[in-house]
């Protein structure tokens, strides 16, 4: 008899032929801490003790513009929750990200240092390093509750920013990954909000903090009613009103339950959005304004001292955690990078214009063309790339007229407050950054179904390499590799191969245009073409480790087991995270006959991921098979432990329980799976 096993995250996994069971479907100063600890530490609602100190709730609104809000002077939406906040606390006119990506930026909030030192550059291959201090791991060892709920897969656990939660809430069902449910990759904004307050409700009699990923502005924009009536013509903004309306229920659950003049509040975005300006339409593919500048307001607890309803001085997202630590009365960690705003906030100015830092090494990582960095200082913002450039913000706040030629002495001299910038944030040599981890391939699928071009072009090595090519040059092409990476996430594979196609006039033997072409070629279930454009990708990188993966499988597709054997081992000597490519390797030579090396390959799988559930069910099955029923029945109650609804697991263990004679304990998991529903 047949098995048929399918591993979750990628819709073609390896079919099995086994023995004898029935077939079925297989998924981040002493005096001067003194004052201001007497400054700022809050009294709490009435009855609290004076010294216990303020909640805090970070609010972070992902892809959102600070000028396309109310309170910063559009006048094309309405933010009223956001505007009164901001009329209640302080607004930071001039606040930036030094990095216009997701992850990264959110590293940056949570540690209050800048990319060099958590090394965490790109949305894929990183982890954040587990003995780096975050606002979380400070905050619980001070005795604080801790939890967070995440808006999209992109600030999975696995990346690390996770560490210091009690809860962290990224539960996302990637089990039937495929064009069909890509908006299972992201949550809505008032699904967090609602998990959020559910968790504060039981954690809410202590001082807590509380993190709320808001990421419905993201690129596609499909804010649900009314707002999508409301703002059929910019729905951009749809998105930012439906955002806005929910932090007004944060805010109303806060004052409901008296917490919120005892809260220090913080409003952050991460990023801002393209929106075709300089080409691009979204955003991590070049650092000007458009994406860097960012919302930020801060609602602080009652009873701190007068404060500036605006700060003009310029702030940045590493300045954030060290603000938050100064309210609190809890000291920063030597690490900390970015500094206090609460003198900013008070009505002293600050007499020494600060530099501020940007990056993207997008481009580079995944296309290897050139990096961007750049920064920003009193007027003038330049960015050294190829084609280096040089903007005077007062006069040109778009950034249109490049006055790199004219102004030469000004951008050398910011070309050397750069290069002791990076000199100054990255760590000594022998200091722990990021940790690598790899991606299987489930987790690849989604940053690429959020839009990310979760491919690897170049590599990651922080090094400036001025042949590369400059972005500029080369953003059209960005546009039409993103824009066929939508068709194929849609399962308009035809379409996207012709415009990776035409894409590839242009960038001749480039790295993610081909991995991409054989992945649609796959897809198609063209699996020759599919051996073809990976043996090419892997002809110009051998060691791509998703490039080997996915061959393995067009091999096993085309029943070439030996040589899909073969790709797997490379994948897994490449990546020895990849559970995926130990499962699918044991499938092959379960289609080769040979057992043995079956049961290691599935066993190495739940080792590597001790919750994945298919290996279980494969190793009950062999069990099964082999007469081995007490190994049988453990295996596959562990897989049931992990998923309840597993059908085909529950199949087979009602299988071993009755070859068993346990008839009872048959009829018993038989009833429960009619209760639990199934999957396949």
């Amino acid at each position: 008899m047949q098995v048929f096993l399918r591993g979750r995250g990628d819709q073609q996994f390896i079919p099995l032929v086994s023995g004898r069971t029935k077939p079925s479907a297989v998924r981040p100063w002493a005096l001067l801490a003194v004052c201001s600890v007497l400054c700022f530490a809050c009294p709490c609602a009435s009855g609290s003790p004076a010294d216990t100190p303020p909640n805090v709730v970070l609010i972070t609104l992902d892809t959102v513009r600070a000028d396309h809000l109310g309170c910063y002077g559009y006048k094309q939406i309405e933010t009223p929750n956001l505007d009164a906040m901001a009329a209640s606390g302080v607004r930071f006119s001039n606040a930036y990200t030094p990095v216009p990506i997701t992850l990264p930026a959110h590293s940056v909030i949570l540690t209050g240092t800048y990319p060099m030192r958590t090394g965490m550059h790109d949305f894929s291959g990183n982890r954040l390093n587990a003995s780096q201090p975050t606002l979380a791991t400070i905050l619980s060892e001070k005795g604080y509750a801790t939890g967070a709920v995440m808006g999209s897969a992109v600030l999975d656990s696995r990346f690390g920013l996770n560490r210091g939660f009690d809860f962290y809430y990224d539960h996302f069902d990637f089990s039937r990954l495929d064009e069909r449910n890509l908006d299972a990759m992201e949550r809505r904004g008032d699904a967090v909000v609602n998990r959020a307050l559910s968790w504060l409700d039981g954690h809410r009699r202590k001082p807590f903090l509380l993190w709320v990923h808001l990421y419905d502005a993201h690129h596609p924009y499909t804010p649900p009613p009314p707002y999508a009536q409301k703002y059929r013509s910019h729905p951009y903004d749809g998105e930012i009103a439906f955002v806005d309306s929910q932090v007004g229920r944060v805010a109303n659950y806060l004052k409901t339950k008296g917490l919120y003049d005892q809260s220090l509040v913080v409003v952050a975005g991460d990023h801002g959005e393209g929106l075709g300006e300089h080409g691009e339409k979204t955003h991590g593919f070049f650092i000007y304004n458009a994406t860097l500048h960012v919302p930020l307001i801060i609602k602080l607890p009652t009873g701190t001292p007068q404060r500036k309803p605006v700060v003009d001085e310029a702030a940045n997202l590493a300045d954030l955690l060290p603000t938050i630590l100064d309210i609190v009365g809890v000291s920063k960690p030597k690490e900390v990078q970015g500094r206090s705003l609460v003198a900013a906030m008070r009505e002293k100015a600050n007499t020494t214009p600060s530099e501020h830092y940007a990056e993207t090494y997008l481009p580079r990582i995944h296309f290897n063309w050139s990096e961007l960095r750049g920064v920003r200082f009193r007027q003038y913002h330049f960015i050294d790339a190829p084609r280096p450039e040089l903007y005077d913000l007062s006069a040109d706040p778009r950034e249109l007229k490049n006055l790199y030629a004219e102004r030469r002495a000004v951008a050398n001299e910011l070309r050397k407050r750069l290069g002791e910038l990076i000199a100054q944030y990255t760590p000594a040599a022998g200091e722990k950054t990021a940790e690598k981890t790899g991606l299987d391939p489930a987790l690849m699928e989604r940053l690429k179904s959020l839009g990310y071009v979760a491919v690897s072009g170049g590599d990651d090595q922080v090094l400036t390499d001025r042949n590369l090519p400059d972005p500029k040059d080369r953003v059209q092409v960005y546009e039409l590799v993103s824009d066929a990476l939508t068709d194929s996430q849609h399962g308009r594979y035809a379409e996207s191969i012709a415009k990776l196609k035409q894409a590839e006039k242009t960038e001749k033997d480039s790295i993610p245009i081909q991995y991409l072409l054989a992945l649609n070629f796959y897809r198609q279930k063209d699996f020759p073409a599919a051996i073809e454009e990976f043996q090419a990708v892997l002809k110009l990188s051998p060691a791509y480790t998703l490039a080997n993966y996915y061959l393995g499988l067009s091999y096993a597709e085309t029943g070439n087991w030996e040589q899909a054997i073969t790709s797997l081992e490379r994948t897994l000597e490449l990546d020895s995270t990849n559970f995926s490519a130990a499962f699918n390797m044991g499938a092959a030579y379960l289609k080769q006959g040979q057992i043995d090396k079956a049961e290691a390959a599935f066993q190495q799988s739940v080792k590597i991921n001790p919750n994945y559930a298919q290996g279980y069910e494969a190793l009950g099955e062999i069990f099964l098979y082999q007469g081995k029923l007490d190994e049988a029945i453990a295996s596959l109650r562990t897989a049931l432990e992990i998923e309840p609804g597993y059908t085909k697991a529950r199949q087979a263990l009602v299988k071993a329980l009755q070859a068993k004679g346990l008839n009872r304990e048959a009829e018993e998991e038989m009833r429960k799976g009619a209760a639990n529903g199934s999957r396949p």
